[in-house]
């Protein structure tokens, strides 16, 4: 779907939602950053890395371009965000993570000052437990066990990540009113679109969420 498409006046009372699915840079990751800097290189070879460094650069290019040129009410648009918990301090983490040099968080200041509304997104809860799961993934990586611990920890993590989805897309359901439009800022692993309700109106500026389960929408 091209830029115009999100571009286009809603119905009276519509409720639209800018899905834009993203990939998470080292700068997302905070502490764990480093650590998982040194597992892809360990995995891809130092080449290998900076190639992948670069085609996530260029997609964030794309990112920024493509919701650069969105249009913005004051006060009808909504900014939901990957990881960005609901847990009164969305602003604090926001601005912090943009200081460190965060593209995804610099990109939610701007939309601010254009005059959207930044949302609390996700489960601060849930986020634990994906916390959790990655740092005991990273120390079997760092311990030479990576492959047994992923197939072992996979099954927690779909579900996990299922639950999440149905989090996000709950928090969107509820808090999105007639009139305004959201923009989703989403992992490319997630699928929080099949569980928004059936009135809201998704369009994908960039590409459709990738559907783990084999099922899109």
């Amino acid at each position: 779907m091209d830029d115009q498409s999100c571009c286009q006046p809603m119905e009276t009372g519509e409720r639209k939602l800018v899905y834009i699915p993203i990939i998470h840079t080292q700068a997302d990751m905070g502490a764990l950053g480093p650590s998982l800097e040194r597992m892809k290189v360990s995995k891809l070879g130092r080449l290998g890395a900076t190639r992948q460094a670069g085609l996530v650069a260029k997609m964030w290019d794309e990112i920024e371009r493509v919701v650069e040129n969105l249009p913005v009410v004051a006060g009808k648009v909504r900014v939901y965000q990957d990881g960005l918990p609901v847990c009164g301090n969305e602003q604090q983490i926001v601005s912090q993570l943009a200081a460190a040099g965060n593209r995804n968080h610099r990109l939610l200041l701007r939309l601010q000052a254009r005059g959207a509304v930044l949302m609390g997104t996700e489960s601060p809860e849930l986020l634990v437990e994906e916390y959790q799961l990655l740092t005991s993934a990273l120390a079997s990586g760092l311990a030479g066990k990576a492959a047994r611990a992923e197939a072992r920890q996979k099954p927690l993590r779909d579900v996990l990540l299922e639950r999440r989805d149905r989090y996000i897309a709950g928090r969107i359901n509820t808090t999105l009113a007639g009139g305004e439009t959201g923009i989703l800022f989403l992992g490319m692993l997630h699928a929080a679109n099949r569980y928004l309700d059936p009135g809201i109106r998704v369009v994908y500026p960039i590409r459709s969420p990738q559907d783990r389960r084999g099922e899109g929408r």
